[in-house]
């Protein structure tokens, strides 16, 4: 087993793709069952591999070594303790750390690590709560959606190239695009012209055939439609950025170099318009909870979770939960 230790310190990731395909990552599980039991399947090991590169790329950043982690270093890594360094782990919350923790488990048992820092920092972690608590699932409600889309940056319609306010008109568009189609911010500023679908469907809606290239490390290639109102200012806008001439891949380029926007220029962008529309009252004013208004709205009209799990580009259904929760409460 000692060498095992040296592949998993010297080429971690490596190590985890070709475990996490194994029945050892199957039986080593407390949850597995006295019978044999397959492999996990691709997309679940998509969404593993996701979760263990964020660990990788953090161990290269603080120059760890796998085999010789302890507790402290993995609460470091959750930002679980008051010195952790935040710019990894900042954005997991209390669910998201404990299947950090269980799925780092099961690598320092399957190493026959004595004693196991991942066991040992889940029992610190619940006795002394130490583990954020869960972000809220916030989606806004009919009259905040109407309050939102009338705050939404506009400009008069310009086409001369280098013209004032172009990027108050992409800004319009990336929002209404976010809000009615689901996108997250990473595949909002990663939308590349050639996944807008020239085909339309349902009542003139617009296909966007999302691929995970450059956007998202836990996304799947999917699609979204966006409807008429949505789809009438995307190929608006789309039609005045051809006019003015920007050249480059991304649908809503941060420059008329066509370099791809910051997220957090889209942060602000989204919250400035929540200040327009008066909606103080949630504890959330970013990308995220357009995202789940969407999710929301969907599921209120009719779409089946299979659907919902395709449109979002999520691995699991089980991913749906938050936003069934929210559709049983009063509208």
């Amino acid at each position: 087993m000692m060498t095992s230790r040296k592949l998993w310190d010297a080429s971690p990731l490596t190590c985890f793709k070709a475990f996490v395909k194994t029945a050892d990552f199957v039986e080593i599980t407390k949850q597995a069952v006295l019978k044999e039991r397959p492999p996990i399947s691709d997309k679940s090991a998509l969404v593993y591999i996701s979760m263990f590169r964020t660990f990788d790329r953090w161990m290269s950043k603080h120059h760890k070594i796998f085999s010789v982690l302890g507790q402290d270093d993995l609460l470091q890594f959750l930002g679980a303790d008051d010195d952790a360094d935040k710019t990894s782990s900042q954005r997991l919350n209390s669910k998201i750390s404990y299947r950090y923790l269980r799925l780092l488990e099961r690598c320092f048992d399957y190493l026959q690590v004595v004693p196991n820092p991942a066991q040992h920092a889940i029992f610190q972690t619940f006795q002394e709560g130490k583990l954020a608590k869960d972000a809220t699932t916030v989606a806004l409600q009919e009259h905040q959606i109407a309050a939102f889309l009338d705050a939404l940056p506009s400009a008069p319609i310009s086409r001369r190239p280098g013209s004032a306010n172009w990027k108050r008109r992409r800004d319009r568009a990336m929002q209404i695009t976010m809000l009615l189609g689901g996108l997250r911010v990473a595949e909002a500023v990663g939308l590349l012209l050639t996944e807008v679908s020239e085909q339309t469907r349902f009542d003139d809606g617009l296909e966007l055939d999302l691929t995970p290239a450059e956007k998202h490390d836990t996304s799947y290639a999917h699609t979204t439609i966006l409807p008429a109102t949505a789809a009438a200012e995307l190929l608006t806008w789309l039609a005045e950025r051809a006019c003015l001439r920007i050249p480059g891949p991304y649908a809503f380029p941060a420059d008329l170099q066509g370099a791809m926007l910051n997220k957090s220029t889209v942060y602000r962008q989204v919250k400035a318009t929540f200040q327009r529309a008066g909606i103080d009252d949630v504890p959330r004013t970013g990308g995220r909870t357009l995202r789940n208004t969407f999710a929301v709205h969907e599921l209120r009209n009719g779409m089946t979770v299979p659907e919902l799990t395709e449109s979002l580009g999520l691995a699991l259904e089980r991913s749906t939960q938050p936003y069934l929760d929210i559709t049983k409460q009063v509208k």
